[in-house]
C-alpha cells in the first residue's frame, strides 16, 4: 500500500483569490541566485597570469640594435621579420609577449616604432627579439 493512495485521485486545488502562476514566472523562482554580482569575474581576473617585462642584457640590446640597423638598410627590399614584443596588460601589472611575422613598411624614428604593411605599429622599446627573414 502506497502512502499517498488517499490523495492521488484528487486534482490540484484552485483558488479564485490566487490564480495559477504562469510557467515563465514559476521557472524564474528556481533560477540560480548570485548574491555577489561580478564576484566570479573578479576571481577569474585575479587568477589570470601575466608575464613580467624582462629587461634586455647589454649584449642582447646591442644585437637587437644591429638587427634594426640591418633592417633599415634593406627596408626597400620589403623584408619579412619575426618580432617578439611585450604588450602591457590593461587591467593589472605585467602583460604578455606576442610574436608577429610580417613585412615592415617603415621605421618611424620619431615614434621609435616599426610600422608593418598591415598598419600595425610595434614600438622599438617593447621589442625583445627580432629575426630577419631574407
Amino acid at each position: 500500500m502506497d502512502n499517498y493512495d488517499d490523495i492521488k485521485h484528487l486534482s490540484r486545488p484552485q483558488y479564485e483569490d490566487f490564480p495559477p502562476m504562469p510557467i515563465s514566472d514559476r521557472a524564474a523562482q528556481f533560477s540560480p541566485f548570485a548574491a555577489l554580482v561580478g564576484y566570479d569575474d573578479t576571481v577569474a581576473e585575479t587568477v589570470r597570469f601575466t608575464d613580467s617585462r624582462k629587461e634586455l642584457a647589454d649584449d642582447e640590446e646591442n644585437e637587437l640594435n644591429d638587427k634594426l640597423k640591418r633592417l633599415a638598410e634593406i627596408l626597400d627590399e620589403r623584408p619579412t621579420v619575426k618580432v617578439t614584443y611585450f604588450v602591457p596588460d590593461k587591467r593589472k601589472s605585467g602583460g604578455s609577449y606576442i610574436v608577429k611575422t610580417g613585412v615592415v613598411q617603415i621605421i618611424n624614428k620619431y615614434e621609435r616604432a616599426l610600422v608593418f604593411t598591415d598598419g600595425e605599429k610595434i614600438y622599438i622599446d617593447d621589442i625583445s627579439a627580432l629575426i630577419l627573414k631574407l
